[in-house]
């Protein structure tokens, strides 16, 4: 065990009495030796049974959230020219009651059949590897059974700081003759209650045909009231021997978030005007936008869609430009909001242009190929392809379960539609300030079209139509990149989501000078790194779980019932 001097000394500087830190009488005799080891040993109890105790208080806290829950697994093939790439790949999505373990109920049945989605809630692939929900969703545990003094063993490595958390390292290793199951690794603590924050490591105890993945799993202070939640896991295998016969590479990226319910902050409509009275036109235009309104507040009272924020006004700008370049003016007008979800896709509702995270993460830090993307909604709108107004009537958007929410929304749309919008969304792109700007898109999409094949799951939508199904710019033989241009980034790599109240913001990392090659890793699955923040105000939300969810809906929809 390494000596604990470096804990030590901050603890005993806290506890030393206020008269001891002045100057001290000559005439006062000298203090007995302590025992510096016995004392380290004695510190080191004190702090992992304040570790211990605040774990098991975590993992009872856990129990009354059902969050979200998405993993997004890559296959990956170690090419001799290219390293290891992406090779398949398997899409879970759905929501966790914690209260009752770590089964995951989808938001879809089967998968996603109308999509042709490869992969639903028990995909077998890879010699037989068989990847369930449940088993990544555990990574959020450090151990279930036993996390004491009587079963792991604690070694003090260093202090560090993740973000602006300041942190104890510890290795945790099981101890005594039952070791299986047990975490091997490493845990970062916060230094103020003593939270873990983060592990990194392995369950001890696998064989061959029942496997247990390594993992990074994080914990991030998103809510108030010192709450430390589960938000990004992230797994990695290389060439682990599974079965008798095979093994398993693989990438894995899982994420947590609704761990609320939020209410939607969407702005009210005040109809206080000279003129009340309505045309027909403006009727019919009202009703389409209910419709379109009930859609994005079900959503976002899901958990799919993120509420209002700056990502949205930063979207809207980009539509504004091309709407003045064009010299249109559309009414009413358009909105942009964001889908959690780490598929590539967009479309629009109504007037409400939805993108997903996962497409706003792996697209070039450049404006033109926003435009590329919101020019097909917005060519929709234009050429008035509307919202399904089925949902105006609030009980459509209400009664049905979570595990048919992909089933029962589907926004995509016809093949002489998107025909049709391909060739408005040039003619607005032509007529906007990204006219001579569209190089990077016609790359970026270049580069999708190439790895389609490899990540078939991830450019599946769950409520629209496919990125590729609708390109308003098409890759060409002359647009090359140059050197150090990244054309295509890793999922993750622009938007930061706060699993607490679902909220976007722009990452804001630093640039990293020259880029290898093998560096660029275009849509892939790479390890999560959050900068750690404490969180000092406010008063927690109400908590959702299956039955709160469940208590809102029926009293909204008792709201919604005529009245005799």
């Amino acid at each position: 065990m390494r000596t604990f001097k470096s804990v030590l000394c901050v603890l005993a500087l806290c506890a030393v009495p206020a008269a001891y830190t002045s100057a001290r009488p000559a005439a006062r005799p000298a203090a007995r030796p302590v025992d510096d080891q016995q004392q380290s040993a004695d510190v080191l109890n004190q702090i992992t049974d304040k570790i211990i105790a605040r774990e098991a208080a975590e993992m009872t806290s856990f129990r009354q959230y059902s969050p979200l829950v998405e993993t997004y697994i890559q296959n990956m093939k170690n090419d001799k020219a290219n390293g290891w790439e992406p090779n398949g790949d398997t899409y879970f999505m759905g929501r966790s009651d914690l209260s009752k373990g770590v089964d995951v109920e989808p938001l879809t049945e089967e998968g996603n059949v109308r999509h042709g989605l490869k992969g639903n809630m028990k995909n077998v692939f890879s010699f037989g590897v068989q990847f369930l929900p449940a088993g990544f969703l555990q990574m959020i545990y450090l151990d279930t059974n036993g996390f004491d003094k009587s079963n792991y063993k604690f070694d003090y490595v260093r202090r560090e700081f993740l973000g602006d958390i300041r942190c104890l390292v510890f290795d945790v290793t099981p101890a005594g003759k039952n070791t299986k199951n047990r975490f091997v690794g490493r845990i970062w603590v916060e230094d103020q209650g003593y939270t873990i924050v983060r592990f990194n490591g392995a369950l001890a105890g696998g064989s061959r045909s029942h496997q247990y993945f390594h993992f990074d799993s994080w914990r991030t202070n998103s809510g108030p009231g010192g709450f430390w939640l589960p938000a990004f896991i992230y797994s990695e295998e290389n060439n682990s021997a599974y079965n008798l016969v095979g093994s398993v590479s693989f990438k894995a990226q899982t994420r947590l978030w609704g761990y609320i319910m939020v209410e939607s902050n969407a702005p009210i409509n005040d109809s206080s005007v000279l003129n009340n009275d309505v045309s027909p036109l403006q009727a019919q235009r009202s009703w389409d936008r209910q419709a379109e309104d009930n859609v994005v507040d079900r959503l976002e009272r899901l958990g799919l869609m993120a509420p209002v924020g700056s990502v949205d006004k930063s979207l809207e700008t980009v539509v504004n430009n091309i709407e003045v370049g064009n010299n249109l003016d559309i009414q009413p007008e358009i909105r942009c909001r964001v889908l959690l979800t780490s598929t590539l896709e967009s479309f629009s509702v109504g007037h409400t242009i939805i993108v997903s995270r996962g497409l706003l993460d792996v697209l070039p830090a450049d404006e033109a190929t926003f435009a590329a993307i919101l020019s097909q909604e917005m060519a929709h709108i234009v050429l008035g392809h509307k919202v399904d107004t089925q949902f105006a009537f609030f009980d459509r958007v209400l009664l049905f379960d979570d595990k048919k929410t992909f089933e029962h929304f589907g926004f995509a749309r016809t093949k002489e539609e998107d025909a049709a919008a391909q060739t408005k969304a040039a003619e607005l792109l032509k007529g906007s300030i990204y006219a001579d700007k569209l190089k990077t898109a016609e790359l970026f999409m270049g580069e999708l079209q190439s790895r389609a094949k490899e990540i078939p799951n991830l450019i599946s939508p769950k409520l629209g139509n496919s990125v590729l199904a609708k390109p308003s710019v098409t890759a060409t033989a002359n647009a090359n990149p140059t050197p150090n241009q990244i054309i295509a980034q890793p999922l993750g790599g622009r938007i930061k989501l706060d699993p607490w109240d679902d909220k976007l913001e722009m990452l804001k990392s630093k640039p990293v000078g020259n880029v290898a090659e093998r560096e660029k890793m275009p849509f892939e699955v790479t390890p999560f790194m959050p900068y750690l923040t404490r969180e000092t105000s406010g008063t927690p939300p109400q908590a959702i779980n299956a039955q709160v969810k469940q208590d809102q809906d029926k009293k909204i929809n008792q709201q919604d019932k005529p009245k005799k």
